[in-house]
């Protein structure tokens, strides 16, 4: 296992685990754990044995947000957003191929929100918390949030939770689309790796066709690129694609 300073690293069966380590802090996410991130997720994209990401938590919570203390001592707000946006940490996740699962617990909160959004599939332990609480702090979401947030469901339910910052639950986040699935809080790391460990294997293909991990990011490819097209550029898309990975 590597370690930096604020994540833990580790990879196994051609699944990467990325788990935020600032348990003290509720993974609060601050500027170290952007550079860290960001390493982190270079790594795993240009690494030719990694076919899935699986993102974690350390201690009692997934991430509690953005560590405010930092706020606090910057200058300005403006100057602290601006040193968060000097590395690319939502892009990096966003324009992964490799398939991205993201496992929550406890708090999932802002930036711990928007992380998961940025992911493909996500799991969460059945007593976790989520919300989306910027509007309180006079802010609006600076990591993805206003973009991914109407994406996953839609425009009505991603006012609801942006302009109101309230707090749901498993379920609610559930019917909402901000996550896929959810699990008992003790079953949820091993499902999560059974999950990431099964997008590598692609057990359910022909021998030969997907075990080489082309299959995700292919996927990944058809789903995103197609939704700015019209259907018959999208079906072209897919066609391409599927051509491809043969």
């Amino acid at each position: 296992m590597s370690a930096y300073a604020t994540l833990l690293f580790e990879k196994g069966d051609g699944v990467a685990q990325i788990s935020l380590n600032r348990p003290h802090a509720l993974n609060a996410y601050n500027i170290q754990m952007r550079d860290d991130f960001a390493e982190a997720l270079a790594a795993v994209a240009e690494d030719g044995e990694i076919g899935a990401l699986l993102i974690t938590g350390q201690g009692r919570a997934f991430c509690a947000g953005a560590d405010l203390s930092e706020f606090g001592a910057a200058p300005s707000q403006v100057i602290a957003r601006q040193v968060r946006w000097q590395r690319d940490v939502w892009g990096q996740l966003n324009n992964l191929t490799k398939p991205v699962v993201t496992a929550v617990h406890g708090y999932c909160i802002g930036s711990g929100l928007e992380i998961a959004l940025l992911s493909d599939l996500r799991l969460a332990a059945a007593d976790t918390v989520f919300a989306m609480p910027e509007v309180h702090l006079g802010m609006i979401p600076a990591a993805g949030g206003s973009q991914t947030l109407p994406r996953n469901r839609n425009a009505a339910a991603a006012l609801d939770l942006l302009l109101t910052g309230r707090r749901i639950g498993a379920e609610e986040a559930l019917e909402l689309g901000l996550i896929t699935r959810i699990t008992p809080r003790s079953e949820l790391l091993g499902a999560a790796w059974d999950l990431a460990l099964n997008l590598v294997n692609q057990s359910g293909a022909p021998a030969g066709l997907a075990t080489n991990g082309r299959i995700g990011p292919a996927i990944k490819s058809a789903l995103r690129g197609g939704l700015d097209l019209t259907l018959p550029e999208g079906l072209e898309l897919e066609r391409r694609l599927a051509l491809i990975n043969l």
